[in-house]
């Protein structure tokens, strides 16, 4: 409730004036059963023409403002919503972007996608109808019962025994539903889930011909769903009809006995008709309040929801005012790890054990091991995606966590593993590291990227649509194209996590000839699992199992590092090399 006071305290006018108006147009609702009880009494007892027209004209009068004083409510209830909503999203979107990929890989993609669109929606349409109704509806059934006393004390007795009687039958359905609804909305948050990851996984699953299974594994998540939805909405239907039957009770009552009361000249045939239009105006608003409440449920939940992705602490503010920026300074180190120990969150093992080297400037450094022996944790560490859990690691002589991530980003080139383009031209995908590239800076990158060649192959240059994941391209384009990118503005220090793994033996030499030959000062590391990518780094980093097993030059590990010695020959890496 703290969060959602925040974001309505900046909107403080149309959140109030929203309920307001509801309050008015109400009034004026309740005045009219009182006009036509005169019409009937006055107008057609008496045979009173123009009396007619004119409770007729106030009628009208009465509907024109009643709906004039709706609509603005409704807009300025609409606009607080959606105000709040966008606020909301914002920010939640903002505090996401500050997470490390640890919190990232815990709370998972999916999950965050539906806080940021289904649950956000489920808060703001929430707030939408509290504020037209929470003020309203129970002002309508007070101001009713108040109306019918004013009417007839005796007669509106009835209302004393309806309405209490109306408010058991509503909240005990409510009651019922309510944690129902909750268990539909979870089982909502499946059947979403196994959408998404069928649809994103669409190609692994036709690969290995799973449609079959998946549409059966599909229709047993919305058979569920659908189960459980016909459930409560078979405790929701009695809603109308035991509420009706209350009501057309009272109403079967108000006639008899109003009729009683009428031939004994106590109470109009037109008082009669106001006590069963008040009875009316009653059980429609009981119905609205019942609705908003299921509603109001199920946006506290989803706001529940949001909350905990909110109260989620990042270690990674780059806001935080006590961190520095990166500084590349001359004649230090470019890199170093102290004893560097990392283990993944309830992963039990650590991943990266006691790993300790030094990087000078302009270096370029070869890293390569086994499947999982923590090659590409190392280079996220260094980018800062994740907290070492022990030891320290220093850029530049700073250790990394007084820097600002985002500084130290702006000084690190990163290709990982998994090509990854965005929708749009091939220049706006060049200038996500350096936003105001020229188009000689990004041909400049994409010739040392070996890429250059079919991109002009393509005739749209620089203009070339990429479609979404960069569908249009082959593997070992799109690997040249983010090499390319990561190049635009020559950074610091370029990291490349296996990202030629697409690339033939050849081109993958002319790559890394041409990065070697055209970046000044650069510190490279080469993440790879071929020995020919790597053979002729400044020196080599030897992982196993989560261990730096060795260290040093190509010539020095094959004579005397037997974890490399096996790599090279698992590889047949003279004939690769031929």
């Amino acid at each position: 409730m703290k969060r959602l006071y925040h974001y309505l305290r900046a909107y403080p006018l149309i959140t109030i004036l929203a309920p307001l108006f509801k309050m008015l147009e109400a009034t004026f609702e309740l005045f009219v059963p009182l006009v036509v009880a005169q019409m009937i009494d006055v107008g057609i007892a008496q045979k009173d023409a123009i009396f007619l027209w004119k409770m007729t004209a106030l009628l009208i009068l009465l509907g024109i403002i009643g709906f004039a004083f709706s609509l603005t409510a409704q807009y300025f209830a609409a606009k607080s919503a959606v105000s709040l909503g966008q606020s909301m999203r914002k920010d939640l979107f903002a505090h996401i972007n500050t997470f490390s990929f640890q919190e990232i890989d815990r709370i998972g993609t999916s999950t965050l996608i539906n806080r940021m669109t289904n649950d956000i929606n489920l808060v703001q349409n929430g707030l939408n109808m509290f504020l037209r109704l929470f003020l309203r509806s129970p002002f309508v059934v007070f101001g009713a019962m108040v109306m019918a006393f004013g009417v007839n004390v005796k007669a509106a007795m009835i209302f004393v025994v309806v309405i209490p009687v109306l408010m058991i039958v509503v909240f005990a359905i409510l009651l019922m539903t309510m944690p129902l609804y909750k268990k539909v909305q979870q089982i909502l948050d499946k059947v979403l889930l196994k959408t998404r990851e069928n649809l994103t996984g669409i190609r692994v699953v036709r690969a290995f011909a799973r449609e079959d299974e998946e549409k059966e594994q599909f229709h047993q998540e919305t058979d569920t769903l659908y189960q459980k939805q016909i459930f409560v909405g078979k405790i929701s239907a009695l809603l109308n009809p035991l509420t009706y039957m209350i009501v057309n009770l009272g109403v079967v009552a108000i006639l008899y006995f109003g009729g009683l009361q009428v031939n004994a000249g106590e109470l109009t045939q037109g008082e009669v008709i106001a006590l069963i239009n008040y009875m009316f105006q009653i059980l429609t608003e009981l119905v609205k309040l019942a609705n908003l409440i299921i509603l109001l449920s199920r946006a506290f939940a989803s706001l529940g929801r949001v909350n905990a992705i909110f109260d989620v602490p990042s270690f990674l503010e780059k806001s935080d005012s006590n961190l520095e920026d990166l500084n590349c300074i001359k004649d230090v180190p470019a890199v170093v790890f102290e004893h560097v120990s990392f283990q993944y969150a309830k992963s039990g093992k650590e991943v990266l054990q006691d790993i300790s080297f030094q990087v000078q400037q302009g270096e370029t450094i070869g890293i390569i091991g086994a499947t999982g022996a923590g090659k590409s944790t190392l280079a996220n560490l260094l980018c800062r995606f994740y907290d070492r859990t022990k030891g320290k690691i220093y850029l530049y002589g700073k250790e990394i966590g007084t820097l600002s991530p985002f500084s130290i980003r702006e000084h690190i080139g990163f290709v990982e593993q998994k090509a990854t383009l965005f929708s749009g031209t091939l220049r706006k995908n060049m200038q996500l590291k350096k936003r105001n590239a020229t188009d000689e800076e990004i041909l400049e990158a994409l010739d040392i990227a070996q890429a250059r060649e079919f991109v002009e192959e393509k005739k749209e240059g620089l203009d070339l649509e990429i479609l979404q994941k960069g569908s249009n391209l082959s593997g070992g384009q799109r690997q040249r194209l983010t090499i390319a990118r990561a190049l635009v503005g020559n950074p610091d220090i370029l990291i490349l996590d296996d990202s030629a793994s697409a690339l033939d033996f050849a081109t993958d030499a002319r790559l890394r000839h041409a990065i070697r030959t055209n970046t000044k000062n650069q510190t490279v590391f080469i993440i790879s699992q071929r020995v020919s990518a790597i053979y002729d780094a400044d020196h080599i980093l030897v992982m196993d199992d989560g261990k730096l097993v060795g260290y040093g030059k190509h010539q020095d590990l094959i004579q005397n590092n037997s974890i490399y010695q096996e790599i090279c020959a698992s590889q047949s890496f003279g004939k690769e090399m031929a």
